[in-house]
């Protein structure tokens, strides 16, 4: 893990998360993303892909419930806007306008007993509907990092 400071935060970076994201993003024909895991009822940072500075600080530690990724945590579904730039479902946080994205998707892995284990963030950008076929690949691929914890 390598410690990296963003404004007056840091995250821990992992780097078998960061390598894996990298090529899921790259598989799944991305241009940003994150990987959270939960610890003491937060979710922390543990990779991350273009996501800038400022929005670095902010999703650096998030709380339950909180933007798409502590939404996708506490529900245990997938949360996903079609245009973060114009979402106004009041899914997406303010900061996560910043990221030069516009679908994006934050998806929870589960455990055999339906706790989470990590929520992975995706976004492109285009922005529209994911189709089925892009959702079962996204969902493979999410599976995937099951191996890396």
């Amino acid at each position: 893990m390598k410690a990296i400071q963003s404004g007056g935060r840091m995250y821990q970076q992992n780097s078998s998360h960061q390598q894996w994201l990298e090529q899921a993003i790259t598989s799944l024909g991305g241009v940003a993303g994150t990987v959270h895991i939960p610890r003491e009822q937060f979710l922390h940072l543990t990779a991350a892909v273009h996501i800038p500075e400022p929005v670095l600080k902010i999703v650096a530690c998030i709380p339950d419930g909180k933007g798409m990724a502590g939404l996708a945590q506490m529900r245990k579904q997938a949360v996903q806007t079609c245009d973060l730039q114009n979402d106004a479902s009041g899914d997406v946080r303010p900061g996560a306008k910043a990221v030069n994205a516009q679908a994006a998707i934050a998806v929870p892995l589960l455990d055999t007993q339906g706790e989470v284990q990590a929520v992975i963030g995706i976004a492109w950008n285009t922005a529209g509907e994911l189709t089925g076929e892009q959702q079962q690949q996204i969902n493979a691929r999410v599976s995937e990092f099951s191996g890396h914890l």
